[in-house]
């Protein structure tokens, strides 16, 4: 393949109940295609990158149009192949004020989930490329995931690419099978550049508590001291006022230092979902181009807080429209 970045992971069908009603309240559900690292290539794809997806879905019309998605996003999907079974799903209740949103799994068994790891020759697919994103979701989908997803990442650790792993620890999957998440997201972890998360996700891999104001801090140190490959621990801080009232802030952990961004007011949140991958693709945006970090970050956030603005999984906005946000004029009418 000849895309610079590669993004391995399933893609999903969102089904969601109308506006804040209950799933199925009314008879009607809102389709949204999406993923977590599927987002995460689209987002780049946007900001202009050539992206590449790895992956597997259901040989139907659904993952026909699964694909023909990531290709109207800019996205490159050859190596996403079509397989017997079914297409993951989860479905999406949109909380509001006091009652949170939940979100309902059915992805056992897909044709992702099916696909045996030597489905994937990694030498191949991974030829030309810089860098290689996975997340947690893939390893916790089962056993078969899991040990595809670690052949990948030492695959890319020995062909020289960047690593970058997005922790997004899913409880309800790994509790739906006899997983070991500790074990799983440690091979993954010493594979790694660049790194995805806060201290409930090192708590989890490194099977330690940390807790307090200094609970990121100290988990990042303590990150660093067990994976020496890993450079960058980078993350979100959210406080939650209600549903639709977030304050969402950012921090970016190196062994030289570290950088703190205060938190933007997110008043009115349309939808949630993807914020945090669009945060990573931000990121990565910068990092790719040689920004400093705390251009970066500052991009980042700028992208997950535009995401919350937008219905569905992905953010599908360009460079300059994330710039605008850090704008003194940004909410003025564009003419």
């Amino acid at each position: 393949m000849s895309n610079r970045i590669l993004c391995f992971g399933e893609l999903l069908l969102r089904l969601a109940s109308p506006g804040r009603e209950l799933l199925l309240q009314s008879p009607r559900l809102d389709v949204h295609i999406g993923g977590a690292e599927a987002n995460v290539a689209i987002a780049l794809a946007h900001f202009g990158h050539a992206v590449g997806m790895i992956g597997s879905v259901a040989d139907n019309s659904l993952g026909r149009a699964a694909i023909a998605e990531l290709r109207r996003q800019g996205v490159d999907a050859r190596a996403v192949t079509v397989r017997p079974g079914r297409m993951g799903l989860y479905f999406l209740e949109t909380g509001a004020l006091q009652r949170p949103s939940e979100v309902l799994y059915d992805r056992a068994d897909s044709a992702f989930a099916r696909t045996p790891a030597a489905a994937y020759d990694w030498p191949v697919l991974l030829r030309g490329a810089q860098l290689l994103h996975l997340s947690g979701v893939t390893p916790a989908l089962g056993q078969a995931c899991a040990d595809t997803a670690i052949a990948a990442a030492r695959a890319a650790r020995a062909l020289g690419l960047q690593v970058v792993f997005d922790g997004n620890f899913r409880a309800k999957l790994w509790q739906a099978w006899q997983s070991d998440a500790a074990s799983i997201l440690r091979e993954l972890l010493a594979c790694a550049d660049t790194l995805f998360a806060d201290h409930r996700d090192i708590s989890v891999v490194l099977g330690r508590e940390f807790a307090g104001a200094e609970a990121d801090r100290a988990a990042a140190a303590a990150a660093f001291d067990t994976f020496p490959h890993v450079r960058n621990i980078v993350s979100t801080r959210r406080l939650q006022h209600s549903v639709d009232r977030h304050d969402l802030a950012a921090q970016w952990f190196t062994r030289r230092g570290e950088i703190q961004l205060p938190a933007q007011r997110l008043d009115g949140i349309v939808d949630r979902i993807g914020g945090g991958d669009a945060f990573a693709a931000g990121v990565l945006h910068g990092l790719q181009h040689g920004w400093d970090d705390e251009q970066s970050l500052r991009f980042g956030l700028a992208a997950a807080c535009l995401k919350h603005s937008l219905p569905g999984d992905f953010l599908a906005l360009d460079e300059a429209r994330v710039r605008s946000l850090m704008d003194e004029a940004r909410f003025d009418v564009r003419r």
